[in-house]
């Protein structure tokens, strides 16, 4: 009885040990390929300059790889005859520098050519692909044409957006009238997230501030809408 019990016991710790294997197995593999994968920076995602904010506070778990053909953009718009745009491909190489200089990123610079594609959003996408990487872009026309393609994306913008502040329904806000609203004593004002509010007893109050008492949000296509009253 004793031997069946060592036995069966033996068979038990040999079971979990496989299993536990298996599991840590799996864990390393799916840390390193997630640790291994590419975040591909475009010149607009760049010259925006919030990834380094996002890096440094370790929200961005990608190696980031700039594409030989990002950077040679950026230094010919750094050269260029206009001041504004100048300053904004300086801008963006800067900021690739200042990737380079957080320990906890890896900053990959990409010599893939593609010089049988022309246009850079197009190279940009085959990269993405080519890597099974993550597209990060403000350039909300090249972020459609990429997930059409079925590349993932990523948006600073499009998360800010998700990110906004909720006043909830019995807040109390001071807003600033803009302009009139479509109702006829309606008040419009923005918050300062940009987020557009609607203010009842306020079609007159026109660029004064306003106590404003939250009734109810409405989700559009576009984002949030607030609607209140003038307190």
């Amino acid at each position: 009885m004793n031997i069946l019990l060592i036995i069966n016991t033996v068979l038990l710790i040999s079971i979990l040990i496989v299993i536990l294997s298996r599991n840590s197995d799996k864990k390393m593999d799916n840390s390193t390929s997630y640790k291994n994968s590419q975040l591909v920076m475009d010149s607009s995602g760049l010259i925006d300059g919030r990834i380094i904010e996002l890096a440094k506070s370790g929200f961005i778990q990608y190696d980031i790889n700039v594409p030989e053909f990002i950077l040679n953009e950026l230094q010919l718009i750094s050269d260029g005859h206009d001041a504004h745009k100048r300053e904004r491909g300086r801008f963006g190489l800067d900021v690739i520098a200042e990737l380079q200089k957080i320990p906890i990123v890896k900053v990959n610079i990409d010599r893939s050519a593609f010089d049988s594609i022309k246009a850079t959003d197009d190279k940009l996408i085959a990269l993405t692909k080519k890597l099974s990487g993550t597209l990060y872009t403000t350039d909300f026309n090249l972020g459609k044409v990429a997930e059409v393609e079925k590349v993932k994306v990523l948006n600073i913008n499009e998360l800010a957006h998700h990110l906004r502040p909720i006043s909830l329904p019995g807040e109390k806000i001071v807003v600033k009238i803009i302009q009139k609203g479509s109702g006829h004593s309606q008040g419009v004002g923005y918050l300062d997230d940009g987020t557009m509010i609607v203010v009842d007893g306020a079609s007159k109050l026109i660029g004064k501030k306003v106590e404003v008492l939250v009734d109810r949000m409405h989700q559009t296509v576009s984002g949030k809408m607030v609607f209140g009253k003038k307190v």
